[in-house]
């Protein structure tokens, strides 16, 4: 029994990137979905405010732990900030302000390649370093994000403001995700979501304030904000944090380049969006170029 449990698991934890990986694509879906229908921030509030309330009854329930020490609440905060607040406030209210979802969908992708470039300038002994085998993936990957995407990138004006938008995006992705591998320790993903969460909303609450436009109480918004509540958040979110916790930050991130690609596909079977040949065979070089990266051994 116990090697059926083990198998079991060990199944499980194979599964779990690309589980990440077709929840994650949905969120662009969902923002076509919500984006008529209320302004970004304060449709994101409501997100993490109805989150709060499922995590908190999540917790209760399962009598989750909660954090240890005054700074790990602190690290967790900070990279709640960077990983909600910060990315998809950015996302959102770049697509809002006009640019395209395709052009706000490359510009994030190159978080990958970010991250490894860091990564290869601050590696230690003892940490994982970039492998040449994960660079040609790394590489391989981006030119499959760029095959996908380049097509489907409309005529929409990009301005400073959109486009600063969407780099604020781009950063808080790749130094949330970093920051969370050095400093927060792991802990129960239940917990540990409730507080990051919990400091996104309070830096994007006020903000949605600001903002112009008003909430309009549609199906499709409803829909949107439950799938973002039950699925991105409870599910994607928490799964993105045991990620990081289990594995090395290239080969975490590696996983967000198969997220554009997958994201077209949805749009092509939900919205009959038209996928070009390019578009199939950039996502077979995105996940040729991940599949370099996951398997090569960490040193």
């Amino acid at each position: 029994m116990t090697a059926i449990v083990s198998n079991r698991q060990l199944a499980w934890l194979a599964a779990m990137p690309w589980v990440f990986v077709a929840i994650w694509s949905t969120g662009f879906v969902v923002a076509r979905l919500a984006m008529p229908h209320a302004p970004p921030l304060t449709f994101l509030s409501w997100r993490y405010a109805l989150s709060l309330l499922a995590f908190g009854l999540w917790i209760t329930l399962a009598r989750a732990p909660w954090p240890r020490g005054a700074a790990q609440w602190g690290h967790l905060a900070v990279s709640g900030v960077l990983m909600h607040a910060g990315y998809l406030g950015g996302v959102w209210a770049a697509v809002r302000l006009g640019m395209p979802a395709g052009t706000a969908a490359l510009i994030v992708g190159l978080q990958p390649l970010f991250t490894a470039l860091w990564v290869s300038r601050v590696a230690t002994p003892g940490q994982a370093a970039v492998t040449a085998q994960q660079w040609a993936g790394l590489l391989l990957g981006l030119a499959g994000l760029v095959t996908v995407v380049w097509p489907k990138l409309s005529l929409g004006e990009v301005t400073p403001a959109n486009l600063g938008l969407a780099v604020v995006a781009l950063a808080s992705i790749t130094i949330g995700t970093l920051y969370q591998k050095q400093h927060v320790v792991p802990a129960d993903v239940r917990s540990g979501n409730f507080v990051q969460i919990a400091a996104a909303l309070v830096v994007s609450a006020p903000l949605a304030w600001l903002e112009p436009g008003v909430l309009v109480w549609h199906p499709d918004l409803l829909t949107a904000l439950a799938w973002s509540v039950l699925v991105l958040t409870l599910g994607g979110s928490s799964l993105l944090m045991v990620l990081i916790q289990r594995g090395a930050a290239t080969r975490v991130t590696s996983l967000l380049y198969l997220v554009p690609p997958c994201t077209a596909l949805l749009a092509w079977w939900l919205f009959a969006e038209r996928m070009a040949a390019s578009g199939w065979a950039g996502m077979a070089l995105c996940a040729v170029g991940v599949g370099l990266v996951l398997r090569s051994p960490a040193r």
